[in-house]
């Protein structure tokens, strides 16, 4: 059974987008081991509202590692410690009695403060909407095995379609790039013959989009593909890059 811990939570407190923020510190007593972290953060507002303080916004929606919505920078890592997971699925058993956790939002220019810990991440659907999708004709569902795929290029589109575009990838850039994002919602198009028919207009338009919301560029560090919690490889940047090229000399 775990044990119980007590520690200092620093956590970034912000109004609004225009609003001076700062950190507040907070003293955690006796939380389970089995907690997880944003259950510990629905305890201490907990004690927030009891105190009759405000609580501290966070984002959040399934908490079982498919959303991606808990975005949250945890002792200077997107989603914490924990490799190849979100915050929702990061226990307090990973830290030690008497630790101070520090906790920020997202930083970076394309991704807003709204207040405290939840940032505006309407810049990755407008993404999408720029070109991350397949046109047809609606109308019967088509036999799913009309169109042979073989089994490598159906793993490496499924493995690019694992991104729950969270942001974490953002966030870990040192210039807020988007590229392994973009790279992974063009390649799951890219190596499926469904997705070659606007594969062209596709990739120019999302990246095109990319630049004109203000990500930055690939340092090709790779913290992106270490802190990204679905795994997502860098080798899909090397695609959206051959994708680009390709897509510029057809014109």
């Amino acid at each position: 059974m775990d044990k119980n811990i007590s520690f200092k939570l620093k956590v970034w407190r912000q109004a609004g987008p225009k609003e001076k923020g700062n950190f507040e510190t907070y003293e955690m007593q006796d939380i389970p081991g089995d907690t997880s972290f944003l259950e510990m953060l629905d305890i201490l507002n907990e004690q927030l509202v009891d105190k009759g303080e405000e609580p501290i916004v966070f984002d959040h929606d399934c908490r079982e590692g498919i959303c991606g919505m808990c975005s949250l920078y945890v002792n200077g890592h997107p989603h914490g410690p924990a490799t190849g997971a979100t915050t929702c699925q990061l226990y307090m058993r990973r830290f030690n009695d008497g630790d101070t956790i520090t906790v920020e939002p997202w930083r970076s220019a394309a991704f807003p403060v709204i207040k405290d810990l939840m940032v505006d991440r309407n810049a990755f659907d407008k993404i999408q909407q720029a070109g991350g999708y397949i046109s047809f004709n609606c109308g019967g569902a088509q036999d799913a095995n009309a169109i042979p795929i073989s089994k490598v290029d159906a793993d490496e589109a499924m493995d690019a379609a694992a991104c729950i575009g969270c942001g974490a990838c953002v966030a870990a850039c040192k210039n807020g790039s988007a590229m392994l994002f973009v790279s992974a919602k063009v390649s799951q198009f890219a190596v499926l013959p469904q997705g070659k028919i606007e594969a062209v207009k596709r990739v120019k338009a999302m990246v095109r989009k990319m630049d004109e919301l203000g990500f930055g560029n690939c340092t090709n560090t790779g913290a992106c593909a270490a802190e990204c919690p679905k795994n997502i490889s860098l080798n899909n940047i090397a695609r959206l890059n051959r994708e680009f090229i390709c897509a510029k000399f057809k014109d």
